[in-house]
């Protein structure tokens, strides 16, 4: 039976991968937004995406926040139209400057973000500046659809395909050899980790990943935050950040959670300036008791 399911979503993906292609990298991106803002709002995970920004950002009315929900859904539909075309997506990038040492020398070092615009062009904008990025991603359940968002993937790139290491406990261990080989290492710091730390994440404590600090604390190695702007359809700007203070404290766990409050800190201040453009459907935070 879960064959059978798994084969359903592969046709399914490959039909929604063929219309987009058909359609054009701007056409499929406008038919992706505009039918995620109007279905999506309806979706029960929406629900969701209203707790979340209910305690997250009080000082918004329900008709603000409604607007930002209706708008996160656009960019979400928008980014999964373009994944068929990562290879034309335009960028500009902002504070290139933070880059040029790893760009010229390599690493360990680590590039943070967050699900903000369409993060699946940070690869391809980083190869471009001579960076080969391995990246830290959830595998789908299906791996028939895994292998295929991966394909994609691999195709923004011109050469040898990026790495790419599935979360858990193999893909954290090729994670750490790539990193302690030199590689420049991209991590989406801001999901929901239930065995993580409990950090302040836009101003309310969230169970946060320790590993981006952990890592940056055993390597002494820079920990680049950069976030993806919507310019329009398949329209793009990178802005990176200067690297984060790297805590010198004697306790080793004083300074892994002072390096996450810092990376939850940065992520709180970007999702602040766009709330639109972060993914409000994770179940960042606890339930209200």
């Amino acid at each position: 039976m879960r064959r059978f399911q798994f084969a359903l979503e592969r046709l399914a993906v490959r039909l929604v991968l063929a219309l987009a292609r058909a359609l054009g990298p701007v056409g499929a991106s406008d038919a992706g937004g505009w039918l995620a803002r109007r279905l999506g709002p309806l979706l029960p995970v929406s629900g969701v995406a209203r707790g979340n920004l209910a305690r997250a950002l009080p000082e918004l009315d329900a008709a603000a926040r409604e607007r930002v929900l209706r708008e996160m859904w656009e960019n979400l539909g928008r980014t999964v139209g373009e994944l068929a075309h990562l290879p034309a997506l335009e960028w500009e990038i902002v504070g290139a400057e933070h880059l040029a040492p790893i760009a010229a020398a390599g690493g360990p070092a680590i590039m943070l973000s967050g699900h903000i615009g369409n993060w699946e062009v940070l690869p391809p904008a980083l190869a471009r500046l001579g960076i080969r990025m391995g990246s830290v991603y959830r595998a789908a359940d299906n791996p028939f659809v895994d292998a295929l968002v991966n394909g994609l993937r691999a195709g923004a790139v011109a050469g040898e395909p990026l790495p790419l290491f599935p979360k858990g406990s193999q893909g954290a261990r090729a994670a750490l050899k790539f990193l302690a080989g030199g590689g420049v290492l991209g991590m989406l710091a801001d999901q929901k980790l239930n065995d993580g730390i409990a950090v302040p994440f836009l101003g309310r404590p969230a169970m946060t990943a320790p590993a981006p600090a952990q890592l940056a604390l055993r390597f002494r190695c820079p920990v680049i935050p950069g976030r993806v702007q919507r310019l329009g359809p398949c329209r793009f700007r990178l802005v990176v950040d200067p690297p984060l203070p790297l805590p010198d404290l004697p306790d080793r766990q004083a300074a892994i959670r002072a390096l996450t409050l810092a990376i939850n800190d940065r992520l709180s201040a970007w999702i602040r300036e766009r709330p639109a453009e972060w993914l409000w459907l994770h179940r960042r935070w606890p339930k209200p008791g």
